[in-house]
């Protein structure tokens, strides 16, 4: 386990596996002292609090607020096919780097993505967190707005990327039970998410590009 996979347990459900293992998480991110240190206030609440109130706090923070959803396309893309293929697109990196998804959790859940950033090399981890970090850093103030411990992983995420998070416009956020229904399957019996899209697989895009760098894509040589 690394400081990656460290913050993805630590972003999880409250459970009392979690709980349990808290004195290894720690113990781990000692070999990282910035990091742990940072760390700090969401282990401490962690492990000071009472299990309840601890998995009240999570749904209360991650389930109830859409502007803290840890499902990274939701706060780019909403409910919008750009979304779907953005995950089909995400599917395939994992895919290609002999990461396959087992589960209910959506590709771009961000402890799943956490975990997959575990599996790479420094230099690959941090060129997929650089794609990411505008959206981790966006998630990351709505936290730190709301006084959230959980805010400080959010913040070593940051620091963590080679390139400074740009700011995201209010994204289109809707429920995430709509989601699941949006990319149950379809009329036809196929998952919407596994139907080829024309160009084949494209490039990931955590950020959504500017109306002018779309323009000139569309504008003909």
């Amino acid at each position: 386990m690394n400081h990656y996979l460290a913050m993805s347990a630590l972003l999880q459900y409250p459970e009392p596996e979690l709980i349990a293992a808290l004195p290894a998480i720690d113990e781990i991110l000692a070999a990282t002292p910035r990091w742990q240190a940072a760390l700090r206030p969401l282990l401490d609440e962690l492990g000071q609090g009472g299990l309840i109130d601890l998995q009240q706090n999570y749904v209360m923070t991650f389930d109830r607020n859409p502007s803290h959803s840890l499902h990274l396309f939701e706060h780019i893309h909403g409910e919008s096919r750009d979304r779907g293929q953005a995950m089909v697109d995400l599917m395939e990196e994992y895919k290609k780097h002999g990461m396959h998804m087992t589960g209910n959790d959506l590709p771009d859940y961000v402890p799943l993505f956490l975990e997959f950033l575990s599996t790479q090399t420094e230099a690959e981890g941090a060129r997929l967190l650089s794609d990411a970090v505008h959206v981790l850093a966006h998630i990351g103030r709505k936290l730190t707005a709301n006084g959230s411990a959980y805010a400080c992983v959010f913040g070593v995420l940051e620091a963590l990327s080679p390139v400074a998070p740009e700011e995201l416009s209010e994204p289109p956020v809707r429920d995430m039970d709509e989601a699941l229904e949006t990319f149950g399957p379809g009329a036809d019996g196929v998952e919407p998410l596994l139907k080829t899209m024309p160009g084949g697989v494209q490039p990931i895009n955590f950020y959504p590009k500017s109306r002018a760098a779309a323009a000139a894509e569309r504008t003909p040589s």
